[in-house]
């Protein structure tokens, strides 16, 4: 019969796999009603949080429970054997290891710098509580996800390897790519320096799993101290010693390296040392909290979309309005994978703080094919509602189009309009019917005196969905001579031209 560690390795193994599959295939080309969200849906701390912010469960993330119900019975288990970047961590820390003896009993050891991420936890959920979802930020699996799309797999289109459409450019992609880098690089020098430290789904898990019943269990009478079980402990939970069940992973490391046969998985029996407590400090939870509480209205009273449209805060078809997108949006980057145009890029601060790398259209990049709704389909929060393409072009029963925003004319940079040459792209690619994009023919006379007869564009507000196309494919590459604002937008009754 294989051991534990064997099993979970099988276990690691396949959930592994199954991350990459997914993100693989979520992409136009493959993703062929695969259920690509299913790792995000299946967060339980981006479903607590997401439910903090909207006050409701988006359907999908009823997968939660299928962690949030074993862990409270067999431990902290999702961490060695189902999390992408827990799996990557825990690769990585063994291919580093190189230690002696010595080292790897100080690298391994609980330290009390190990609280931070309860810290960090309380910190984000009293963030949502007040409206500001940013667990994305700092979730494992938002992290990975938002570090394959952005990063890892751009670049390996860069190499040659066929995975998205186009060849794809994401703003900011390389901030994302250099964090990536310093959390795997960072189990060279600390082992699962990012699930002991900062992780804040391994701290709730930590606190679901603090009194589970199932855990590692050391026979006092059999153990003799020699402390062998300590040299690749993944999570440093003592398991020499009272055992700290809310830091141990369950990589079942220890068990396999007892020379004595001292250190079993189960429920506890009489002879097996007691658990430690959860290492928290309450006063220095209480302090998080409070400052948490003071500083969201600061950052919300900087720049922000919610109190003030944003010119270039142009979101996806079929998302909420932006109080409620930003209340619902985890930063995971699925649209932007999905999108087959690059449309989609990671917002900077055009949003504000609260929206740093939520998705925004840069029409310079891309744009909103007519007929596509994937970036819905794809979302696992409900921040970009999963709409029809009857909804989205207006078909019936629905009146009237989804609009994003709305196009103007740069006169002094159009080419009919400035510069006595003639150009009709923008009303050529327009995909609207009847076009929004329309022409008035005018006889001109040109720097030599001669009559040239030119088609000067115009854009009816009316018919415009503010997809980006006519932008994109200006002939004005630089900066293009005819732009797509947020104005006009079907999600927000505020931002109109003429209230």
């Amino acid at each position: 019969m294989p051991s534990l560690r064997t099993i979970r390795r099988i276990y690691s193994v396949f959930f592994m796999g199954l991350f990459l599959w997914l993100i693989y295939v979520a992409d136009v080309g493959h993703v062929q009603g695969y259920r690509v969200q299913l790792f995000l849906e299946a967060d339980p701390l981006t479903a607590i949080a997401a439910f903090f912010t909207s006050g409701t469960l988006y359907k999908g993330m009823a997968w939660a429970l299928v962690i949030l119900i074993p862990t409270l019975f067999f431990g902290r288990f999702f961490c060695s054997w189902m999390c992408p970047l827990g799996i990557l961590n825990q690769w990585l820390g063994h291919l580093f290891h190189g230690r002696r003896p010595a080292e790897s009993l100080k690298a391994n050891s609980y330290r009390p710098i190990f609280r931070l991420k309860y810290w960090l936890l309380v910190v984000l959920l009293v963030l949502s509580l007040a409206g500001a979802l940013q667990i994305g930020l700092l979730d494992p699996i938002a992290l990975v996800t938002r570090s394959f799309d952005l990063a890892l797999w751009p670049a390996l289109q860069q190499w040659g390897v066929p995975l998205y459409p186009h060849p794809p450019v994401f703003q900011g992609g390389v901030g994302v790519a250099l964090l990536f880098i310093a959390i795997l690089l960072a189990n060279r020098w600390f082992p699962r320096f990012w699930c002991r430290l900062v992780c804040p789904l391994g701290a709730l898990l930590g606190v679901l799993a603090s009194r589970a019943p199932f855990r590692i269990r050391r026979n006092v009478d059999k153990c003799t101290d020699c402390q062998k079980c300590l040299h690749a402990c993944q999570g440093a939970c003592d398991p020499h010693a009272a055992l700290r069940v809310s830091e141990c992973h369950l990589c079942m490391n220890c068990i396999e390296n007892c020379p004595e046969g001292a250190l079993d998985y189960g429920i506890p029996q009489q002879r097996t040392t007691i658990r430690q407590p959860l290492d928290v400090n309450r006063r220095r939870l209480l302090e998080g909290t409070v400052a948490a509480a003071a500083l969201f209205p600061m950052a919300r009273s900087a720049l922000s979309s919610q109190s003030t449209p944003q010119p270039a805060v142009i979101r996806p078809p079929g998302s909420l309005p932006e109080r409620e997108f930003l209340a619902r949006c985890i930063k995971c980057a699925a649209c932007m994978r999905i999108c087959p145009t690059n449309v989609l890029q990671p917002a900077l601060l055009e949003a504000g703080i609260e929206g740093i790398w939520t998705p925004v259209l840069i029409p310079r990049l891309g744009y909103c094919e007519h007929y596509c709704v994937l970036c819905g389909q794809v979302c696992p929060t409900g921040a970009i509602r999963a709409i029809p393409v009857a909804e989205k072009v207006g078909h019936p029963p629905h009146k009237e189009p989804v609009r994003l925003g709305t196009a103007f004319f740069d006169q002094g940079r159009c080419l009919p309009w400035a510069m006595q040459t003639p150009c009709i792209v923008c009303e050529e690619v327009c995909p609207t019917s009847p076009k929004a994009i329309w022409y008035r023919k005018v006889e001109v006379t040109d720097r030599q005196g001669k009559t040239v007869t030119l088609k000067q564009p115009y854009v009816d507000p009316a018919l415009c969905i503010g997809c980006g196309i006519c932008e994109n494919k200006c002939p004005v590459t630089d900066y293009a001579a005819i732009r797509v604002t947020s104005v006009g937008e079907s999600r927000s009754r505020r931002n109109r031209m003429i209230l």
